[in-house]
């Protein structure tokens, strides 16, 4: 029997699971407050599995330190049990380790609790568009990460300087040859997210094509 069909008119429907009361009636409160309806509250791993099989959430918002079972430790069960989910990690803990293990074990996002309480919402309407979430501290140790695996082929300061976070991100992976699907699936982001950064990036390098920023890139280099 196969999952019930949604009315797309209908709000985004969201799990809470994080172990501190207090939290969850704040998330569950503001979240409401922006048209989200709430389909549950968890506070541990295995409730989140439970709850997440049971209602197929459009979004799982998920803390990662939690006792019994962490957040990491069900991210790879909520992600089966719940293959429409968006699981998006809003935790107190931004470790490198952490948002690799998020990153990898298939988060479309990370955030931090020092978020404002807007900026989550916003975050997470993004999701819904097919966007990753990522708070400002987090796109930059990802953009690191990538700067840090692909050191002979670094950014000179005259092309850096002009480019946002995620453009640099898009034209160091254009850089490896990756396509616009390629490059989607690398950073957690549609296709027209990579082709609005793509175009983006093109102007303020004063070029017209791929190709040319690339050249751009290399002469830079140089």
């Amino acid at each position: 029997m196969g999952l019930p069909i949604r009315d797309e008119t209908m709000s985004e429907r969201v799990l809470i699971v994080d172990d501190h009361p207090l939290t969850q009636e704040a998330l569950a409160s503001l979240l409401t407050q922006h048209g989200f309806e709430i389909v549950g509250q968890a506070a541990s791993g295995e409730e989140a599995i439970r709850l997440a099989a049971k209602q197929q959430p459009d979004l799982i918002l998920l803390d990662l330190s939690m006792p019994g079972m962490s957040g990491l430790e069900a991210l790879p069960e909520l992600r089966r049990v719940a293959p429409g989910s968006e699981v998006i990690v809003l935790t107190a803990s931004g470790t490198e380790e952490n948002l690799l293990r998020a990153i990898r074990g298939g988060a479309a996002g990370y955030l931090l609790k020092t978020e404002p309480p807007q900026r989550i919402v916003e975050f997470l309407r993004g999701v819904v568009n097919g966007e990753a979430a990522l708070s400002g501290t987090i796109a930059r140790r990802l953009l690191e990460q990538v700067r840090d695996g692909n050191r002979d082929h670094a950014v000179p300061d005259e092309i850096a300087s002009l480019l946002s976070a995620r453009e640099l991100e898009v034209l160091l992976l254009l850089d490896e040859h990756l396509g616009t699907e390629d490059i989607a699936r690398r950073l957690f982001i549609s296709e027209h997210t990579v082709r609005s950064h793509v175009k983006s990036l093109l102007h303020k390098l004063g070029v017209s094509s791929r190709r040319e920023a690339l050249e751009a890139l290399s002469r830079a280099r140089l």
